[in-house]
């Protein structure tokens, strides 16, 4: 919890306790008058105890795991400040099982209770930072991820224009600036934990413009998108590796099928290609699809459903909740 909050709480919890304590001790009982009990005395030396088992007894014994000797202890204190109250405070020259009796309970309340928040704060604290630790380790691994997918990204791109120059440089300066709009996606925008669907799909679009200049005369290229509205968030560059992995692995003068579909908050993005069942491996597909779906697993847990097919032909299927 937020650390002003957890402050203010424990403030509350205390100065509550203790005027609920005194006004008990006080009023429901305690036979003296409000003047001469001896209880007000004996509530400074009570503090005393309450907060130096609170601040240092329960931080050290816990911390060395010394739980049986902190017991013993804890009774020891208990047993000598009552018999403390009882015989100079109360004064009451009644016996040691008697003044247990009678007066025990007003020690060992606040010490009980107080012991137990201490706990319930320390249980809490840990749970924060299990969830802290957690979250920066999900970060982390998206990052990973990402990093993974970006340069892969870029890389194609950058060939596809190195071959412009060569064989038709007319056309290369228009490369170069669909090129620069993908830097900008991959470097600034593709940052965000969630960007506009329509950023996604421009990103997208370019991305196909190059991949028809890259292959023409070798594959034959068939994207369709059908959208009801742009205005969605989607978790960025988690198409283009199913997009990308369709063309790296498919074979020449063959089909490649793309369709995105959107509607209702329910996107489908289904890719398929042609392959080499004898030269394909398991492995050929491991690294970008892996990481696809550990950052499905991250990011959007059970509001997804991913499968990949390999019949006649590869065929990838992605099915995400976007809500």
């Amino acid at each position: 919890m937020p650390t002003l909050h957890k402050h203010t709480s424990q403030i509350l919890v205390h100065v509550l306790f203790w005027m609920l304590f005194i006004f008990v001790s006080l009023f429901l009982f305690s036979d003296y008058y409000w003047h001469d009990n001896p209880f007000l005395q004996y509530l400074s030396i009570l503090v005393i105890i309450v907060y130096a088992n609170h601040f240092i007894l329960l931080p050290f014994f816990v911390k060395k795991r010394l739980y049986i000797l902190y017991v013993f202890v804890f009774t020891a204190i208990s047993f000598l400040a009552t018999q403390l109250y009882c015989n100079v405070f109360a004064q009451c020259g009644c016996s040691i099982m008697k003044c247990l009796s009678d007066y025990l309970w007003q020690t060992l309340v606040p010490l009980i209770f107080f012991s137990f928040i201490w706990m319930l704060y320390r249980f809490l604290d840990e749970q924060a930072e299990v969830v802290q630790i957690k979250k920066e380790h999900t970060e982390m691994e998206l990052k990973f991820l990402k990093s993974q997918i970006n340069p892969h990204v870029l890389f194609n791109n950058l060939n596809t224009i190195y071959s412009y120059t060569l064989e038709k440089p007319n056309e290369a300066a228009d490369l170069i600036l669909m090129l620069s709009d993908n830097l900008k996606h991959v470097l600034y925008e593709s940052n965000a934990e969630t960007i506009s669907l329509e950023k996604e799909i421009q990103f997208i679009d370019n991305y196909m413009k190059f991949q028809k200049l890259r292959t023409e005369g070798t594959k034959q290229i068939h994207y369709t998108k059908n959208i009801d509205a742009l205005q969605y968030k989607i978790a960025p560059l988690l198409l283009i590796t199913i997009i990308e992995n369709a063309f790296k692995h498919s074979t020449l003068n063959s089909d490649i099928s793309i369709a995105i579909h959107v509607e209702n908050n329910i996107l489908e993005c289904i890719c398929e290609n042609d392959f080499n069942k004898e030269k394909v491996s398991e492995t050929n597909f491991k690294i970008g699809l892996q990481n696809l779906e550990k950052r499905l697993k991250l990011i959007y847990k059970d509001k997804y459903e991913f499968k990949i097919l390999k019949a006649e032909t590869f065929k990838v299927y992605l099915r995400l909740n976007l809500n």
